[in-house]
């Protein structure tokens, strides 16, 4: 196994070399030429010359040459130590307080001051990142808490009705049977409820498969499906279909319309309508599903693309419906732009890339 070496060492190492070449730079620049200059004067010397007072001789010179390059490894390495460990000291500082973070600590910030440089920008970084995550684990935490909240509630339920079935013991068939069917009926949402749930984590995981698709003809495929339903409460499906081709998973896409029908429906009002437009705008493909309904506060328009976020909390639905948009888009890399309608509702519009994807 290689031995560790710290990046102080390495560092101060760097920084003694490159002093210690300094220095040997010098003495050879310095020495050199006193060589070369007493090689070309003759061994009686000039006739001009007299007798000087004592100076250093060149003997000396190179042994003093010598013994201060000796000395100046000590002192190379001293200040490369330092040097490294000054300029080190802001990234021990990291270190420590993102482990301290990585322990749990998620509120806790780098919050570098000046000067302003390369360590600085990395601990601003961390921070950006520190923060996002800990808003991810917060919605996550919020997430599970309302996804357990919402598969308890039918669970109780159902104990609940099979509990007081079983008590009574003058229960004939009938009531054995009715109890059966409203059984079924929480067995059914909490079906919806747990396909619900899977949808919006696949649509978090990502895109893995980048087709080409006409919205046009997956909105078609869409509403064809929900007629029925739509006739039943009252509401007219109203469309404009013009050819949109964009790029992404057709199940997802499929997914998004879907949800964004459905929501338009369930929170209407009989004699309501529902708009759906696909039209194509420069390079984007783009779907509009405007519906009547409820007013909607123009502040609570971004809350309810939320999980388990509604307007009321004896609203219709699970509150999935518009998150699972929301996660749609943000894996398509696609625009989504809602607003409140001024007479009731909401108009919500998605942007595609036209372009294929590899």
């Amino acid at each position: 196994m290689t031995p560790r070496r710290s990046l102080q060492t390495r560092l101060a190492l760097a920084y003694a070399a490159g002093i210690y070449a300094a220095g040997v730079l010098v003495v050879v620049l310095v020495d050199v030429p006193l060589v070369s200059v007493h090689a070309a004067i003759p061994a009686g010397g000039p006739s001009s010359s007299t007798a000087a007072g004592p100076g250093i001789g060149l003997p000396q010179l190179l042994i003093g040459s010598a013994v201060a390059l000796a000395v100046l490894i000590p002192i190379a390495l001293a200040l490369g130590w330092y040097v490294a460990g000054r300029f080190l000291h802001p990234l021990r500082a990291i270190t420590a307080t993102a482990q301290i973070i990585s322990a749990g600590d998620l509120h806790r910030r780098l919050d570098l001051g000046a000067p302003t440089d390369e360590l600085t920008e990395l601990g601003h970084t961390l921070d950006d990142l520190f923060a996002r995550l800990e808003a991810s684990f917060d919605a996550q935490r919020h997430f599970v808490a309302n996804a357990s909240h919402e598969l308890r509630t039918p669970l109780a339920g159902l104990r609940t009705l099979l509990e007081v079935a079983l008590a009574d013991p003058d229960a004939d068939a009938a009531a054995l049977r009715s109890a059966c069917q409203e059984a079924l009926a929480l067995g059914e949402h909490q079906e919806r409820l747990v396909e619900a749930l899977l949808t919006l984590a696949t649509s978090e995981r990502g895109v893995t498969r980048w087709d080409t698709l006409d919205l046009a003809q997956v909105a078609a495929h869409v509403l064809a499906a929900r007629r029925g339903q739509a006739a039943e409460q009252g509401i007219d499906l109203a469309e404009a279909l013009g050819p949109a081709v964009a790029a992404g998973d057709p199940r997802l896409i499929e997914s998004l319309i879907a949800n964004l029908v459905d929501n338009a429906v369930r929170h209407n009002h009989p004699g309501g309508q529902v708009e759906i437009t696909t039209r194509t705008s420069g390079a984007q493909a783009v779907l509009t599903v405007a519906n009547t309904g409820p007013v909607v506060p123009a502040g609570q328009v971004r809350r309810l693309f939320h999980p388990f976020q509604k307007l009321a909390p004896d609203r219709k639905g699970y509150g999935l419906g518009l998150a699972i948009v929301n996660a749609v888009a943000q894996a398509h890399h696609a625009g989504l732009t809602a607003a409140a309608r001024p007479g009731g509702g909401l108009s919500i519009t998605v942007q595609f890339g036209a372009a294929r994807r590899s």
